[in-house]
């Protein structure tokens, strides 16, 4: 707005004169101005004196940095809720906020910064630190082949190719590329305090087995009879048919036997297969101590029910079985992974393989120094 040339004090005196008696045309020729100009004049600052003058201009100035601050505020409301999606947690979303408000809104960068809630330095910052841009691609690849391990196996495969990455710094980059797996529901924990189970020092001295059950496309329903050693967690066999009777298990069992020799003891449930009379003549054949758990208590048998929540996870849940010939190769293929490729956290990132061929030549070692 064009700036007059009279101070509120000197229009005041212009009224007075008016008031003294002098014409409007008088004055309007006097000073040079309009007759809408000093009517203007006079329905503005009539009978006011210099003080009120100036108290009128202050609260005018008020009242036009109110309008300010208020026109700001509803643009800044607005333009919150156009630019949240999403919370606003991390630098690297708040400094996309901030460019969105810079080139949308035509916001400078300190009042965008302050409306986002980022310090201007951060926002400016540039991170020196390396892509890692291969690292962070053999992990995807691994993660995609792998999808149900966490960032803890990833470490150690990766590891074996050679690869040597602190693994607070892999965990970051996991976090970062979004591949964290997400738990399959809860399981229940046991209330009190239990005995640990005791575990073996050799192979063969304890197998586990159990049973696991899933369905075909079609609907039809098979089981799985799955066999590991407790002392190198190697899986020994899973035998995958719709009806798996005692007389079965025994045969299975014997096949296992042929190639590793018959075990101290077998651990298991109290189920009708288990318990037949099939059964207690097989144990009894091969002077085998079979131990069943207590009924209600499968975590009297914990490797198994461990073994069986990783095939479940990692192999039942991840594919779809068209028929029994499809689910027993899919299952054995993942059993062998398992055995010669898959980390197992508890025997410190080796394979059960590895660690049952160390274990071994352990022993030989021993047996040749005595």
């Amino acid at each position: 707005m064009k700036r007059s040339r009279f101070s509120d004090e000197q229009i005041i005196g212009i009224l007075k004169e008016h008031q003294a008696g002098l014409s409007a045309a008088d004055l309007c020729r006097k000073y040079g101005v309009s007759d809408a100009t000093f009517y203007k004049w006079r329905s503005k600052f009539g009978g006011m004196e210099v003080p009120e003058a100036k108290r009128l201009k202050a609260l005018e100035e008020e009242n036009g940095k109110l309008k300010r601050l208020l026109a700001d505020a509803m643009l800044d409301v607005s333009t919150l809720k156009e630019m949240l999606g999403k919370k606003l947690l991390r630098p690297g979303s708040r400094r996309d906020a901030v460019n969105w408000a810079m080139n949308e809104k035509n916001y400078s960068q300190r009042r965008a910064c302050g409306l986002v809630g980022i310090d201007p330095r951060v926002y400016r910052y540039r991170s020196s630190r390396a892509d890692d841009a291969d690292l962070r691609h053999r992990m995807r690849e691994l993660a995609s082949e792998r999808r149900r391990f966490g960032y803890r196996r990833l470490h150690i495969l990766l590891k074996r190719e050679g690869v040597e990455v602190n693994w607070k710094k892999l965990y970051r980059l996991y976090k970062e590329e979004r591949l964290t797996v997400r738990k399959r529901g809860g399981r229940k924990r046991a209330l009190g305090t239990r005995a640990p189970m005791a575990i073996p020092q050799g192979p063969n001295q304890r197998w586990s087995l159990d049973f696991v059950s899933d369905s075909l496309t079609d609907g039809r329903r098979f089981r799985v009879l799955c066999v590991i050693d407790d002392f190198s967690r190697e899986c020994l066999a899973t035998v995958v048919d719709n009806s798996i009777s005692g007389t079965r298990v025994g045969r299975e069992l014997d096949r296992i036997v042929e190639h590793r020799g018959i075990p101290c003891m077998v651990v298991s449930d109290n189920g009708t297969e288990l318990t037949s009379n099939a059964i207690l003549e097989w144990q009894q054949e091969r002077q085998v101590d079979w131990h069943y758990i207590a009924p209600g208590k499968p975590m009297q048998n914990g490797f198994i029910e461990s073994f069986n929540g990783r095939l479940r996870d990692e192999c039942l849940n991840e594919h779809l079985f068209s028929s029994y010939r499809h689910a027993r190769q899919i299952i054995e293929e993942w059993r062998i992974d398992y055995n010669l490729n898959r980390p197992h956290t508890s025997l410190d990132g080796m394979t059960p393989y590895e660690f049952a061929t160390r274990s071994q030549k352990g022993q030989n070692q021993n047996r040749a120094n005595l």
